[in-house]
């Protein structure tokens, strides 16, 4: 037996004001966006900004339903809108951010596994890394470089050729 360590490093920034403008500006547009969400049930509204590598910004927001299961995340819904818009086009950057109404807003959250999916999935298919920079309304910023870092051992459609 033997034992593989698989780990990832993140960049840990204080707050916005430490970020590249184009960085703090994407996660600027990101908690603005929160506010476009529809999540009355959970009361958690989360925006998500795409810079793709066309010059062109995309943005999604997580819409929920009374039939709590056929909601979508902001991420998913961000990336379908991505690839309807702008087939196969890259996705250089994406700012996540979300805004809790029922708490704090002030800690990075990270995207939840089917994202993570869908993410690592749009990175394979387009053959672009996803830098991912996520933050709440205030507070520490992480950035990672690739978004399939946070799904490490994915399932993948190489998996199945």
């Amino acid at each position: 037996m033997t034992k593989k360590d698989i780990h990832f490093s993140v960049e840990v920034y204080s707050s916005d004001n430490e970020l590249l403008p184009v960085d703090a500006e994407l996660l600027s547009a990101a908690r603005a966006i929160t506010g476009q969400a529809y999540a009355p049930y959970s009361n958690f509204l989360v925006g998500a900004v795409a810079a793709l590598a066309n010059g062109k910004t995309v943005v999604g927001t997580n819409q929920e339903n009374a039939s709590y299961p056929v909601g979508i995340c902001a991420e998913r819904v961000l990336l379908s809108s991505v690839a309807s818009q702008y087939p196969g086009e890259a996705v250089n950057t994406i700012a996540i951010s979300y805004h809790n109404l029922n708490g704090e807003s002030a800690h990075p959250i990270s995207p939840c596994g089917i994202c993570r999916q869908s993410l690592s999935e749009y990175e394979e298919r387009v053959k672009h890394p996803i830098r991912i920079i996520m933050s709440g309304m205030k507070g520490e910023v992480y950035i990672i470089e690739k978004a399939s870092q946070l799904l490490p051992l994915s399932f993948s459609a190489s998996d199945m050729g």
